[in-house]
């Protein structure tokens, strides 16, 4: 039991402690108190003094075993106290013996702060009642103590037989270790495994555990760039290593890194990569569990920065310290997968003889095991993976490092682990020869534009290390993460994954999605510089400017590199630079009004980059995550498309304001034409000319009906829901009598209900009555159970306008920050701008966002004399960006300086959560 002086407790000192309290102490009562006081003492300092080391530079893989070490001398001094002074036995028998074993993940020799303790008792042949009260002795001290414990006791032969049956018991006695009591049992154990369960059972084991892998991968996500990781069980996390590992031992039969080297599995360089990225995700780990008091293990947003701060990060221009540790962590997480898939690739390779395609979806049949690949002597195809000719290929041809990716797209084939781990070992070759190469950037330009599976292959390109070798400014983006809770990747994967969508768009498999960019992308000029563009749209991100206007300045160095015409390499770079702009006025703008549209198409100027920039929009928000992308964002997409397109040909955009009143009237008028003559004609004059131009027909056509239907039952309030399936969102619509704070109710309402609005068009009639029409995001599956919220919804708006809800009670439930939230910060921003539209003077309120914001904000700007307009709310994950379209009770713009200096300040104090009190609510309403 000696340990250096870096051992956390003394074991032997210990051992003789709790054996002298345990033998001192003869009351039963007393005794175990006592023993387990300063067991937690022990534990606690022990703990402390690891946490401290870590804190001071300690590498993660010896705090682990430090920890691990511990653990030992703790569980050896509680069976000596159980086995040699409470449960004493003078002349023990053959049966009464017993191996303390360690198991699993603590078989290993490392342990985390709040890793679980798996034990397993090894018996000589069956249980005794000393064994039994020995075993129970130590599990209730170590459940006592706060410890996680796995256990199970059983004799030699129910291990080997259970072992057979059960890859889990198999696994974790693979992983065993003797810990103290009769090692005699242990060797035993050790010696049937292998004799009995390991030998000539490799490939069962292997496709056990590679199938394990591939199914802990799907449930954690399928990526390793997930923005939120589990250093665990996440891809490129420690179950990698351990996977790797498990089948090392159990194929290799070895024990140590060391040992894979002289196998012929790593070389000694990628052996100490595996090494340091082992190191820093035990790092990782050990911190985390400190740092939160329990066994988390994944590195969510509310403890990225104080990991950051505790693993010694900072920030540098353009990159936050929290940024810089994550894209640290992504980079060893992709060395890890790197190595483990050459690993198990080659296990797979030479056991299980599997023959997938490149996304393992296609279950084509085997061909021939070698065959020629026309075109090329340079590679072959083996179990359709592609693989070199000879091992020269790359040195004779360093453009073949780019050749080979291009012919795996073409020919639809997956990459042979030889050709892999090669493609690692050479990327030196790809020099600034190699990237100005004509014939690698064309090979690389078709790759990135085919219609095939160019996601898959980019991808590959990028986890081997290639794409970013090759295209220099890819490489510093790689791995890169975005703090903050609207990017779901990181910027190489969200770059990769966007690619993946616009050649789903291309080949027409998502029309039903996006229905106007599939039919369109058939149209364009140049498919190829969407193509460019999209793989560049993000690639300056990270750096102090703005990352559009340099990144327009690396596509117009790498367009000529890339073979593109000064033309081609000018629309994209111009493509990049204005990659959020359509997004932009298509969220946050009102679409109604001409201005926004004029001032869209003035900086669009041709109808191919108004193509282009919609079909890269609608793959850029695609591919920041799961649920960004909805109808509603299309829909506004698609309106903001049809609204330009004619300023661009010489279309409508010369019809004078009056003539489209006049023929939106006569076009409402031919619609209710059941109507008696008198009650149309009424009824067209009971809208301004704002109302004619920005309401289409069917909704002018339900606002009649809902507002003939309230006259005629003498309603002054109502609400009508319809469902609108496509774009994702809820139309409620609500008509009641104007008041300057109406869509602060209505948003109070929303908010008290759970809803969460998305936009909103507020319209007055020429007899006082406000139509207002908000559009919800639509939470159910289902139209019936949407529609049944929806009128939920309705009728307790109507409840807060006729004064029988008291809201800010209702809102003060609702209005919880969520707990992720707390973790950011953002900058709030009060833009104030009359120059983007003719009529009103538009405000942007931006910050962070929580439940019941935009009643707070609506109410302030209630209260300070404004009328709205239209409403338009956005959310960027923990940012709100909502847009106000405003005028004074005159109905004019604000142009006082000091008027706007206070609506600025107001504003800025709501999202600081500074409010004032409730003013006097809307009159009770019949």
């Amino acid at each position: 039991m000696n340990r250096s002086e870096s051992a956390l407790i003394d074991g032997r000192k210990l051992s003789s402690e709790l054996q002298a309290l345990a033998t001192a102490e003869q009351d039963e009562g007393r005794r175990r108190p006592l023993v387990l006081a300063r067991l937690k003492e022990v534990l606690r300092e022990g703990r402390a003094r690891a946490e401290e080391r870590l804190l001071a530079g300690q590498q993660g893989s010896a705090c682990a075993r430090s920890l691990s070490d511990m653990m030992d001398e703790i569980i050896r001094a509680t069976y000596d106290v159980g086995a040699h002074v409470v449960y004493r036995v003078d002349k023990p028998s053959t049966a009464e013996r017993m191996a303390v074993v360690a198991v699993g993940g603590y078989g290993r020799g490392m342990l985390a702060p709040g890793s679980d303790i798996d034990l397993l008792f090894v018996l000589p042949y069956k249980q005794t009642p000393w064994g039994e009260s020995v075993v129970e002795f130590m599990l209730y001290m170590l459940w006592d103590l706060g410890l996680k414990v796995g256990h199970a006791t059983r004799n030699v032969d129910e291990c080997i037989r259970l072992s057979h049956g059960d890859m889990t018991i198999r696994t974790a006695i693979l992983e065993s270790r003797f810990l103290w009591g009769e090692e005699k049992l242990f060797a035993d154990l050790e010696q049937r495994f292998d004799n009995e369960v390991v030998k000539g059972t490799g490939p069962e084991f292997i496709a056990a555990k590679l199938a394990e892998r591939d199914e802990r991968h799907r449930r954690q996500g399928a990526s390793r760039y997930l923005v939120e990781p589990n250093v665990k069980e996440g891809k490129g996390g420690l179950r990698d290593l351990h996977t790797l590992f498990w089948i090392a031992k159990y194929f290799y039969r070895v024990r140590s890194g060391d040992a894979l080297v002289e196998a012929g599995v790593f070389s000694r360089s990628e052996l100490a990569l595996f090494r340091k990225a082992e190191n820093f995700l035990w790092s990782v780990r050990c911190h985390l569990h400190f740092l939160t008091g329990r066994a988390e293990e994944r590195i969510s947003f509310d403890v990225q920065r104080e990991m950051a701060v505790r693993l010694g990060y900072t920030s540098h221009p353009g990159m936050k310290d929290v940024e810089r540790f994550m894209k640290h962590y992504f980079l060893y997480a992709k060395d890890v997968g790197d190595l483990t898939l050459i690993f198990c690739s080659a296990l797979e390779e030479e056991h299980a003889k599997q023959t997938p395609l490149l996304n393992r979806l296609f279950g084509v049949s085997p061909r021939r095991r070698r065959r020629k690949i026309a075109g090329t002597t340079d590679f072959v195809v083996e179990h359709d993976r592609i693989n070199m000719a000879d091992p020269h290929v790359f040195v004779r041809d360093p453009v073949n490092l780019i050749r080979l990716f291009h012919l795996a797209d073409k020919h639809d084939l997956a990459f042979h682990p030889d050709a892999m781990k090669a493609v690692t070992r050479s990327l030196r070759l790809i020099d600034a020869d190699v990237r100005e190469d004509k014939t690698a950037n064309r090979l690389f330009l078709d790759l990135l534009s085919s219609r095939n599976q160019p996601e898959i292959v980019l991808r590959r390109m990028n986890e081997a290390g290639v794409l970013g070798r090759f295209v220099p400014d890819f490489g510093k983006i790689v791995a890169m993460m975005q703090f903050n809770m609207y990017h779901h990747y990181t910027v190489d994967e969200h770059l990769i994954r966007s690619i993946g969508v616009l050649a789903g768009i291309d080949r027409g498999e998502r029309s039903q999605d996006h229905p106007l960019a599939n039919s369109l992308i058939a149209t364009l000029q140049d498919r190829t510089v969407l193509y460019v563009a999209m793989l560049l749209h993000d690639i300056a991100k990270g750096r102090p400017e703005d990352h559009s206007i340099a990144g327009a300045r690396v596509a117009r160095k790498l367009g000529p590199r890339f073979g593109l015409t000064p033309a081609e390499t000018e629309t994209v770079a111009w493509l990049v630079e204005h990659h959020l702009l359509m997004s932009m006025v298509a969220q946050s703008r009102d679409l109604g009004d001409r201005k926004t549209i004029q001032d869209f198409a003035a900086v669009v100027q041709s109808l191919e980059r108004l193509k282009l920039l919609l079909i890269l929009t609608i793959a850029d928000i695609t591919a920041v995550g799961p649920g960004v992308w909805n109808g509603w964002k299309g829909q506004l997409l698609r309106t903001l498309y049809y609204e330009t397109e004619p300023l661009l040909t010489g279309g409508h955009s010369q019809i004078s304001r009056d003539k489209r009143v006049a023929a939106a009237k006569a076009e409402l008028d031919q619609a209710l034409a059941g109507w008696p003559d008198a009650e149309r004609e009424t009824y067209l004059e009971r809208h301004y000319p704002a109302y004619w131009l920005r309401v289409d027909l069917a909704r002018k056509i339900a606002h009649a009906e809902l507002i003939r239907e309230a006259d005629a039952t003498g309603k002054s309030l109502a609400t009508a829901v319809a469902v609108r399936s496509f774009e994702g969102v809820t139309e409620i619509t609500v008509l009641a009598p104007d008041h300057p704070r109406l869509l602060s109710m209505i948003a109070g309402a929303c908010t008290a209900g759970g809803s969460n609005i998305v936009d909103a068009q507020i319209f007055t009639t020429t007899d006082g009555r406000a139509i207002d029409t908000i559009f919800i995001a639509r939470e159910f599956e289902t139209d019936e159970e949407e529609t049944r919220r929806a009128l939920k919804v309705g009728a307790l708006i109507e409840d807060a306008l006729s004064g029988s809800v008291a809201l800010p009670e209702a809102i003060a439930r609702k209005a919880k920050p969520r707990a992720r939230i707390k973790a950011f910060t953002v900058e709030t921003r009060i833009l104030f701008d009359n120059s983007w539209s003719n009529q009103f003077t538009v405000i942007e309120a931006s910050g962070i966002d929580r439940p019941g914001l935009l009643y707070d904000l609506t109410r302030s700007i209630s209260d300070l004399n404004l009328n709205i307009a239209s409403a338009h709310i956005a959310t960027f994950g923990e940012r709100a960006v909502d847009v106000f379209y405003v005028t004074d009770l005159m109905g004019r713009k604000v142009t006082n300086a000091g008027r706007e200096a206070g609506i600025r300040r107001r504003l800025a104090e709501v999202f600081n959560g500074a409010m004032a009190t409730e003013k006097s609510p809307l009159k009770k309403v019949g």
